[in-house]
């Protein structure tokens, strides 16, 4: 299932060139864009299918209100636009328009996290998992490479429901084997077994993870790898199974520890296997302008700097 080639590749292409090969085979696909279909990639889409293709400017609601009507005539709407602008300015219309009469229409929003980079705290999203896997009838699902993207954008035509999925800016490093992988929206997926510490991420972090893996074993800690790139519904058994054995969990994202992935995993343990967790992402304050690099770095979620939060928690060093 996994892959040893760690090349980099940009998965919003990846959602692109996916959307085009589904509009080849269903006609009832149509897409959305609020004037960022450069950046989302939905352009592609557009391109071969114009009469499918609707741009509706900056205008979120529009969008969100649009798809909705779309929905409701039998066709399959899939609608981005910047993660911070999915979920801050068209939330009105995601949960009464959307989610309340569960309409089927799928959100998927590009350039979540602090990694949109130089555009600054106005345009990373750090709290989209949050209000999104707060709404009901809402799936959140958060994709780790181009992959398992391709394999999430399939289901999403098939599935019937309202979906957010979040897609990052950056171009991320192969994780799955394309010819192998094959995405189960009911269960997480275990990277690798370990005994002294469970680390739970999904996204983008999913590889510094990886990493990190690598790093704790070189210094004698056994650690368990989950993947959950279904933030709603959970995978409660896998999560609870693992904490039970390992009697520590971490938990990573490129979010907000408040509301996304560490309180669904913490709201989770806290009912059927109490354990101590530790959270890193972005704590309770807005993203800042930089390299991508350099603020993973800063954030503390690379491979090296999640290894030394792990220690630490670990208690040997």
């Amino acid at each position: 299932m996994l892959t040893n080639n760690r090349e980099r590749k940009s998965i919003r292409a990846e959602y692109g060139k996916t959307l085009v090969e589904l509009g080849r085979i269903n006609p009832d696909i149509v897409v959305l864009d609020a004037d960022l279909s450069c950046s989302t990639q939905t352009a592609m889409f557009g391109k071969e299918f114009p009469e499918r293709f609707f741009n509706m400017g900056i205008s979120e609601q529009d969008m969100m209100a649009t798809a909705v009507g779309l929905s409701t005539v039998g066709k399959i709407p899939f609608a981005s636009t910047f993660s911070m602008f999915a979920a801050g300015r068209a939330w009105d219309q995601i949960r009464n328009s959307i989610c309340y009469p569960k309409f089927n229409v799928k959100i998927v929003a590009t350039h979540g996290g602090i990694t949109v980079g130089e555009d600054g705290a106005s345009h990373q999203a750090l709290e989209d998992i949050s209000i999104m896997r707060s709404i009901p009838n809402m799936m959140v699902v958060v994709p780790a490479d181009c992959a398992e993207t391709a394999e999430v954008i399939k289901f999403a035509a098939e599935y019937k429901g309202p979906m957010y999925i979040r897609i990052a800016r950056t171009n991320v490093p192969d994780v799955f084997d394309r010819a192998t992988y094959k995405f189960n929206p009911t269960k997480a997926v275990i990277i690798s077994e370990g005994m002294d510490v469970t680390l739970v991420t999904n996204g983008e972090t999913l590889a510094e993870a990886i990493d990190c893996v690598e790093i704790l074993k070189e210094q004698g800690v056994s650690a368990e790898l989950i993947h959950l790139p279904v933030v709603k519904p959970l995978d409660t058994e896998t999560l609870v199974q693992s904490a039970k054995k390992t009697k520590k969990v971490v938990t990573i994202e490129n979010h907000s520890i408040i509301g996304g992935v560490g309180s669904a995993v913490c709201e989770t343990l806290c009912e059927y296997a109490p354990t101590s967790v530790l959270r890193i992402g972005t704590n309770d304050e807005f993203g800042q302008s930089g390299e991508q690099r350099k603020l993973m770095e800063f954030y503390g979620l690379t491979g090296e700097k999640l290894a030394e939060k792990v220690m630490n928690f670990l208690g040997k060093k």
